[in-house]
């Protein structure tokens, strides 16, 4: 049985977009040449109506809902488990992101969507091991404000078993 690993869940918050894309794009510069190994990033934006889209690590614009992959509904579900709800992964969920739901309500999941995600912001999120949560925090040098947050390993373990069930549900009805 592999060992446990201790996740972190890294946010840095932004008012303008460009300074988001900036340091994701630092953040990937850092991962490339080794200084860190970051599981999975992407960068959300919120409009003025409070409308999300994800840009997807490695992939490129995933959009607003339906389209998110499972490395990026990975993140944004331990970020706030009601963004996932909106997209094509979260329609086949369903009951499966309840509990994380309402641990995301309690504050052990996740971190508060209107401090670090408010309308007309961004953010890059991302998920690392612990022992490179310092080095990817710092990476986001632009951010106006900056949290680390342990991700507990049964919470993710859930969340991937969903996520993986959910885009095999939304896969069988695309092929139907």
């Amino acid at each position: 049985m592999a060992a446990e690993r201790n996740l972190v869940l890294v946010v840095g918050a932004y008012t303008d977009s460009t300074l988001a894309e900036s340091d994701y794009a630092a953040l990937k510069s850092g991962e490339d040449v080794g200084d860190y190994k970051v599981d999975g990033a992407v960068v959300m934006s919120r409009d003025a109506d409070g409308k999300v889209s994800v840009t997807e690590h490695d992939t490129g614009k995933v959009g607003r809902g339906a389209g998110i992959g499972a490395g990026a509904g990975i993140v944004v579900g331990l970020f706030a488990p009601p963004l996932l709800l909106a997209t094509a992964l979260g329609a086949g969920i369903g009951a499966g992101i309840g509990a994380l739901q309402k641990r995301h309500d309690e504050k052990k999941l996740g971190v508060d969507l209107d401090e670090y995600l408010p309308p007309g912001s961004s953010a890059v999120v991302a998920v690392v091991d612990d022992t490179w949560a310092d080095k990817v925090e710092e990476a986001l040098v632009k951010a106006d404000k900056r949290i680390a947050k342990a991700i507990d390993e049964d919470d993710y373990k859930k969340l991937q078993e969903a996520i993986a069930k959910s885009e095999e549900e939304v896969s069988k009805a695309a092929n139907s």
